[in-house]
């Protein structure tokens, strides 16, 4: 199950208490106060992992909580501090506080790490609160609560190339002739239910990561079909792969189907919309994709270079690969991580 969006509350340790004592031993008569101060509470942490690709476990487990603080002892020992609860979560994990649109954090880089609360400070015990005219301190602090936060989670993939297009178009069956992915594949709209990723071996020891994500139709922009749902994920990719079924099954024209995409890109973000992209035509192989892909090319000459491809046969991916080659220097450079 894919899980992208998820509301969990988050709880961190409380801060043991101070501890009120005296030192009563042979040969110190006036050993005066000493209790110790509590431990402080775990804080609730949150770390980008390769072991996790959705927020499945959060959506099973709601609630976090971090382990409190120990109160303080006697000869002025300190208690012990609670453990910090480290929660994994995917890159491209974001973290908002609910009811609020600024998000807390934006974890993109493995291994990156963000305490989302705060374990509360633990309690002084009775030892700090001595004077020369209070020598008998039962005073002592009761240890700070932890921070408690409801926050609303949201996962936008990251890839380097994101697949994009009608439903239909051929998007899982490319992924699984470029890469070792095996995504779903039927003959009908929609087989795609959830973003899939692949590594595509590029050669020469280059590698990206392609997103194939569900089909888009008319009005995804305002979450018609899977819609908007999945179109931040493609906020996160580099640069975009435009899939068009060259023949399209219902006689549809491809010139109409491959604007009908690129105004849903505009009307969902203009910044989506200017990312770098190339146009692929796929199922060449099909009877009158030659007089299709020849219309095509001149609906887009001077804005777009077409690729012809048969993702069922393999036609063409040797030179879709060389272009994508062409392009991962791109890809991995610094410009590259627009979002």
């Amino acid at each position: 199950m894919f899980i992208d969006e998820v509301e969990i509350r988050v709880k961190a340790g409380k801060g043991g208490n101070g501890c009120v004592a005296f030192i009563r031993e042979k040969f110190r008569p006036w050993g005066g106060p000493a209790g110790g101060d509590g431990g402080a509470g775990g804080d609730v942490v949150f770390q980008v992992s390769t072991n996790v690709d959705t927020l499945l476990p959060l959506y099973r487990k709601r609630i976090l909580r971090a382990e409190n603080g120990k109160p303080g002892g006697a000869k002025n020992c300190s208690g012990k501090s609670g453990k910090d609860l480290v929660v994994q979560v995917p890159a491209g994990t974001i973290v908002r506080v609910q009811g609020r649109d600024e998000p807390l954090c934006d974890l993109t880089e493995i291994g990156q790490r963000f305490v989302v609360a705060a374990g509360g400070k633990g309690g002084r015990g009775n030892q700090h609160f001595a004077t020369s005219t209070h020598q008998t301190p039962h005073e002592f602090e009761v240890g700070k609560d932890g921070e408690e936060l409801d926050l609303h989670l949201e996962l936008k993939l990251i890839a380097d190339v994101g697949l994009i297009g009608l439903p239909n178009a051929g998007k899982s069956t490319l992924l699984s002739r470029l890469s070792a992915a095996t995504p779903r594949i039927a003959p009908y709209p929609f087989t795609t239910k959830e973003p899939q990723l692949g590594i595509v071996d590029l050669g020469g020891f280059r590698q990206i990561v392609m997103a194939d994500l569900p089909g888009l139709i008319e009005g995804a922009h305002r979450g018609a079909g899977l819609g908007d749902e999945f179109l931040k994920h493609i906020e996160r990719t580099s640069f975009l792969l435009h899939l068009v079924d060259i023949v399209p099954p219902d006689g549809s024209d491809p010139v109409e189907n491959f604007n009908l995409i690129e105004r849903e890109l505009v009307l969902y973000s203009e910044v989506l919309a200017k990312r770098p992209r190339m146009v692929v035509a796929n199922k060449i192989e099909m009877t009158g994709a030659e007089e299709n892909l020849a219309r095509f090319r001149e609906a887009l000459a001077g804005q777009h270079e077409v690729l012809a491809v048969s993702a069922a046969t393999g036609q063409g991916l040797p030179d879709l690969l060389k272009r994508l080659l062409e392009r991962s220097s791109e890809l991995k450079g610094p410009s590259a991580k627009a979002w």
